[in-house]
């Protein structure tokens, strides 16, 4: 049975928590450009999963940008087509293309996609600002949709993402999602994003997948009980960053308590062996490795928590325990 190591805890626990709360303290800025009819309100309304354009537009009274504040740390500017705007005033928008950390570029599926106005904007906030991701909205309205993308990816010399979606239906909104949140991932700022939408089921599998894969990793090393250090610092950031991301409450305490039993005692193996019957892909993730079947379970164990409103300590992971037995048993 491995040992706990309350040094290697703490550290790792301090450093995961001032890690995710220099996040916290970031706001994001998206840059918005498309015509009035790109659906650019309803896109954002999808993304975050609230009626953010509706609430605390503050339209600018110069230039035309309207700016959407959603819970103080994320900002969407709304900004005019660069063809619509006194030169006086160019500056001061192409100021928010500079600054944006992502750029949603609309284009129309069912009118004329990329027009000449277009590609001329873009190749002015290109040069300005490479974080360009293309939302080709309103698919559901138009036919051919790859060749609309690979027409807009060559004329974009193919360093562009094109993300096509339907704000009307919902389609493809979470590949939208994966992109903002791989170009915040560069600058640090994805778990900020993350935890201000309202989905975050598919966000937290991820997570808890990629801890998995990493424990695997780590439990593949040749020297018996080489890998409980790391190991340690893989399970708590995925339990501080599973907090961060549902906005529960987790103390250092509790924390401590979840990691000390899923490594050192029986209640992981248990309940890794009634989650992996319900967790497509799991098995093959992890399947072979303890270490990363037990940081599986873990995560899992604690999404479901946060989903359904238990308190969570070492007693509550043995009752999850029964309830997968139970389910596996119904299954049966």
């Amino acid at each position: 049975m491995a040992q706990f190591n309350e040094q290697e805890f703490d550290d790792a626990y301090k450093q995961e928590t001032d890690r995710i709360n220099a996040q916290l303290d970031k706001e994001i800025l998206f840059a918005m450009i498309g015509d009035v009819n790109t659906g650019k309100s309803s896109t954002i309304n999808q993304i975050i999963g609230a009626e953010v354009a509706l609430v605390g537009a503050k339209p600018g009274e110069t230039t035309g940008i309207d700016r959407y504040v959603y819970r103080d740390k994320i900002i969407f500017a709304d900004t005019p087509g660069l063809d619509d705007i006194n030169r006086q005033n160019s500056e001061e928008t192409m100021k928010f293309y500079k600054d944006a950390d992502v750029i949603l570029f609309f284009l129309n599926a069912a009118g004329t996609v990329f027009s000449e106005g277009e590609k001329r904007s873009f190749e002015m906030i290109s040069k300005e600002n490479k974080n360009i991701l293309f939302v080709l909205n309103k698919i559901d309205a138009a036919d051919d949709i790859p060749s609309l993308v690979q027409y807009v990816k060559q004329h974009t010399k193919n360093k562009y993402n094109v993300v096509p979606i339907s704000s009307r239906t919902g389609e493809n909104i979470d590949k939208l999602r994966n992109e903002i949140m791989g170009i915040l991932k560069k600058k640090h700022k994805e778990i900020q994003f993350a935890r201000l939408v309202k989905e975050k089921s598919s966000t937290a599998n991820k997570w808890i997948l990629a801890a998995s894969g990493s424990a695997t990793a780590v439990g593949a090393a040749p020297i018996p009980g080489s890998d409980f250090i790391p190991l340690t610092g893989i399970q708590v950031g995925l339990l501080v960053k599973l907090a961060t991301l549902y906005e529960k409450p987790l103390s250092k305490e509790r924390a401590k308590e979840l990691t000390i039993a899923t490594i050192t005692g029986n209640i992981g193996k248990t309940l890794f062996r009634q989650v992996i019957k319900f967790v497509p892909g799991a098995g093959s993730v992890a399947g072979g490795s303890i270490a990363g079947g037990m940081t599986l379970t873990l995560g899992y164990a604690v999404k479901y928590a946060y989903e359904n409103d238990i308190e969570l300590d070492a007693n509550s992971l043995k009752s999850l325990y029964e309830y997968f037995k139970k389910k596996d048993k119904a299954k049966a």
